[in-house]
């Protein structure tokens, strides 16, 4: 949706928007060979940075190539930390009790999402600017990288000890 809505904004066709995403599959790939090489919890940190990163960047966007480099970018670290993060979240969590673990992730995620669309929402009523309200999500960001970090240190201290994780 909001790939459409910055697309529309900056006169791009959806034809030529859509083959940003032949772009971005090879991207995609590239980024899944390095994660086979690399820990899956510094991707996703790689991730979550690159995406505020994305957000940042939002604020100066003006032209066509801007939103290409913005929706490349998005693109090419959307799919990774979704899976990797699932996996990741699997791994810490104890097996027998999954099923909950996962629906809370699941929970999670939708109030994720809701709270990305109500600081949207607000700074866009306020401003009435395309690129602030992108970039207000930062913000969450920001917050998510400073709490899987801590969980990542959490989990490899516990390891260490011997403990198991019961996030």
């Amino acid at each position: 949706m909001a790939f459409v809505l910055f697309a529309s904004e900056l006169g791009i066709s959806l034809q030529k928007a859509m083959t940003i995403a032949f772009v971005i599959t090879a991207l995609v790939l590239i980024l899944n060979e390095l994660a086979k090489k690399i820990s899956s919890t510094t991707i996703i940190t790689i991730c979550i940075i690159a995406y505020l990163g994305i957000s940042l960047y939002a604020y100066i966007m003006k032209t066509q190539l801007d939103f290409w480099i913005l929706a490349i970018t998005v693109g090419m670290f959307h799919g990774p930390i979704q899976a990797l993060s699932r996996s990741y979240f699997g791994k810490i969590i104890p097996a027998e009790k999954s099923g909950e673990y996962f629906g809370l992730y699941d929970i999670f995620g939708k109030g994720a999402s809701i709270l990305g669309t109500i600081i949207v929402s607000l700074v866009s009523q306020l401003t009435g600017n395309l690129n602030l309200r992108v970039s207000a999500l930062s913000i969450l960001f920001l917050i998510g990288l400073f709490l899987f970090r801590k969980s990542v240190r959490l989990n490899q201290k516990n390891s260490e000890c011997g403990q198991t994780t019961n996030v």
